[in-house]
């Protein structure tokens, strides 16, 4: 009997929601270290099983030998939680180093986890190799070099002693307007899944073991770029951390995507998000972090709470941490409330409310990741290997960041062909606040939370800086903040975009350009003279101010440290090869407009996903 086309699409259907098959590249099963959780655990406490439950923020510890004390399991530096002795790689492995000992003295002797945003290079810290944020290295459709990355930045990760990476980030953001939508690589699943994978394998290395890798975390668990404007908890109550309203086959086929790709990596942590599905926050649902997450898709690592998520979830923060727990949560990242957080969930045990299998479960994922990493072996020092600080913020890093920059730049217009531009111009006149600032450069999650302005917010060359060291001795370049003063030069380069911002506070209602910004570019136009205007920017911004008066456009969105990356594309030592990853609008009134919310609407952006000049 010949198959119907009913019964083809079934099938088709069926695929797309299975379980990929485990890769034969994955690390052994984190399970084949039960039997030895088991003895151990038989030894714990309740008290020291809480504490493994635990992951404290360094900057709010009140005695770091609490550590020890409670047993703690894991503890973080925040994104503006630096070393009491400065912000160094070398105040960073002591502080890593003197926690860790601090550890060691406990009953049981069990090292801690230290987790940290390394999300787009070990970018808490002074010194480090700053890559492109997610959002450029998706105009890259470069696996490769992501995975490249990963390995970079596990390596200066490393280098400091931290063992515990919270990224990559698999958000499929669907509404610009969020201010994370650059931690994502693309609105496409299909990309998300690709180099959400490349990254982790990047970041892991050869396995949890491998001595120059740390453990990745796959964020933020479910939907997060999924969420409705004006649900948002943020100041802004926009997007961020808001509810997403979408059925269950939407949420797998676009936001679950990069979950089965990461896992079938390997990672061995997963974030859930601060977001809601449906009006139940994602950390108190146990369908997302029981169901599907470690039944369905067999997740045997560990599920980590977001910075205090669990507050959220209900006033009274005891049935907070019920509700978490028994929905599936393994640690719970909590910052000056963690003694609170300890004795209320021992009450819960104690009052039958969370059962004691649960509380086992959550250890022993624990203590898997932890047997994985070699932490649990005695003839491993899991003290900082500071052989490794040789490579970091090197050169050959630099490079690598270099090439993500060129590669993920995007020439959107390109009149009359004045890209690439001649070294041996008489005269180019820059412009622009962020030409010589990499503050602007590098965007949120850079040193500080939310970034900083400011020319030396870490090592690396400007825009302004890298250009001077391209063009031929016999060129003059001359510079205004506005534009002004640019008659007599062959070309103007305005550079402009977005200021820092990261979570919280970078929704915005409108992504149209700064005022200023629009002045600068008219300004260099007024002067007669072609211009070219570099974007710094974590997201499409509304170009039609600017659109008459540029003869070139290249999307750099926020490159990191090496502006020199932008230089190999803007003077022809590399052909533009990005694509955008994401869609591109003319207005506001177009906003959300992404490749996935098209149907049965008209599909006429600006720039359409995928667009790039050559």
């Amino acid at each position: 009997m010949k198959p119907s086309r009913l019964f083809f699409l079934v099938l088709l259907a069926a695929a797309a929601f299975a379980v990929p098959p485990k890769s034969h590249s994955r690390s052994k099963s984190l399970t084949a270290y039960d039997d030895q959780i088991k003895q151990l655990l038989s030894r714990m406490t309740l008290d020291e099983k809480i504490g493994q439950m635990t992951q404290v923020d360094q900057h709010y510890l009140k005695d770091p030998n609490d550590i020890a004390t409670l047993a703690l399991g894991s503890v973080l530096s925040g994104g503006d939680s630096d070393p009491a002795d400065g912000n160094s790689l070398e105040a960073w492995t002591d502080m890593y180093d003197g926690y860790q000992k601090i550890a060691l003295k406990s009953r049981l002797g069990i090292p801690i986890l230290y987790g940290v945003d390394a999300v787009h290079g070990h970018n808490n810290v002074l010194g480090a190799t700053i890559f492109p944020h997610d959002i450029g290295l998706g105009c890259t459709r470069d696996a490769d070099l992501v995975e490249k990355i990963g390995q970079i930045t596990a390596q200066e990760v490393r280098a400091t002693g931290i063992n515990w990476a919270f990224a990559p980030c698999v958000a499929v953001p669907q509404d610009i307007r969020w201010g994370r939508t650059y931690e994502g690589f693309s609105e496409d699943p299909k990309l998300v899944k690709e180099l959400g994978a490349a990254e982790v394998r990047g970041l892991q290395g050869t396995g949890l073991d491998d001595p120059d890798a740390v453990l990745a975390c796959a964020k933020h668990y479910v939907g997060d770029g999924a969420t409705v404007y004006g649900t948002g908890t943020g100041p802004n109550h926009l997007l961020d951390q808001g509810d997403m309203r979408i059925d269950e086959a939407t949420l797998r086929k676009i936001h679950l995507q990069g979950y089965l790709s990461t896992i079938d990596a390997g990672v061995a942590s997963v974030m859930p998000s601060y977001s809601s599905w449906n009006g139940l926050k994602d950390s108190a649902n146990k369908k997302l972090l029981t169901d599907i997450l470690k039944q369905e898709l067999g997740f045997e690592g560990i599920e980590i709470s977001d910075y205090n998520a669990i507050d959220q979830i209900n006033k009274d923060y005891k049935q907070a941490i019920e509700a978490s727990i028994n929905a599936g949560m393994d640690m719970a990242m909590v910052t000056g409330q963690y003694r609170q957080y300890i004795q209320d969930l021992k009450e819960l045990v104690q009052e039958g409310k969370v059962p004691m299998s649960r509380i086992d479960d959550a250890v022993t994922r624990i203590l898997r990741v932890k047997y994985a990493m070699g932490l649990m072996d005695k003839k491993r020092s899991p003290l900082a290997d500071r052989s490794l600080q040789a490579t970091f913020g090197s050169p050959e890093h630099r490079n690598v960041a270099r090439q993500a920059v060129r590669e993920s730049m995007v020439l959107l217009v390109n009149k009359h062909k004045l890209v690439p531009l001649s070294r041996d111009a008489a005269r180019i006149h820059v412009a622009g606040a962020a030409a010589d600032d990499l503050g602007y450069q590098c965007g949120g999650w850079t040193i500080d939370w939310q970034g900083k302005l400011g020319r030396v917010t870490t090592g690396g060359t400007t825009f302004f800086a890298a250009i001077q060291q391209t063009v031929s001795k016999n060129t003059k370049i001359t510079y205004s903040k506005d534009g002004s003063g640019a008659e007599g030069a062959e070309v103007g380069v305005a550079v402009i975009g977005e200021k820092p911002y990261a979570e919280m506070f970078g929704d915005r209602k409108d992504l149209s350009l700064d005022p200023a910004d629009i002045a600068t570019v008219k300004n260099l136009k007024k002067a007669g003279i072609p211009v070219v205007v570099i974007l710094y920017s974590g997201r499409p911004l509304i170009l039609d101010p600017i659109l008459n008066d540029a003869d070139a456009i290249l999307a750099a969105w926020l490159p990191g440290s090496e502006g020199e990356g932008i230089t190999d594309v803007l003077f022809g030592d590399y052909a533009p090869t990005g694509k955008l990853s994401f869609t591109w609008p003319r207005t506001m009134a177009q906003v959300p407009i992404n490749i996935n919310n098209q149907k049965g609407k008209k599909y006429d952006p600006l720039f359409k996903y995928g667009y790039g000049l050559k």
